[in-house]
């Protein structure tokens, strides 16, 4: 059975966050968890509360065993995106894009 968490407009770049996240695709949850603690990085943090939150979902809401979870998807997708525009030369306008990025966790009990 597969559970998902999602956690939607953060606000770091998905090429940030999909970095971190390719590291824990695969393993165990617990191992997952471990993995994210020693990543010293902001996108870390928030692909572990996420994680937590999957875990919390298939324990809760599916009945399952914490312990037989694996991490099937750990993915990071382009969300929306802030527009800003900063003064340039000779009075044109330069756009800075402030990228968002969704992260979604499916959880599977190996069945």
């Amino acid at each position: 059975m597969e559970v998902q968490a999602l956690t939607k407009h953060c606000r770091m770049s998905p090429k940030k966050v999909g970095e971190v996240t390719r590291q824990i695709q695969g393993l165990s949850a617990s191992r997952a968890l471990e993995v994210l603690q020693f990543i010293p990085r902001k996108s870390a943090r928030l692909i572990e509360k996420t994680l937590k939150s999957a875990i919390a979902n298939a324990t809760h809401n599916a009945k399952l065993n914490p312990e037989g979870l694996r991490v099937k998807i750990a993915a990071a997708n382009e969300g929306t995106r802030i527009k800003r525009f900063q003064p340039k030369a000779r009075g044109s306008a330069g756009p800075i894009l402030k990228r968002m990025s969704h992260i979604r966790i499916v959880l599977t009990d190996g069945q």
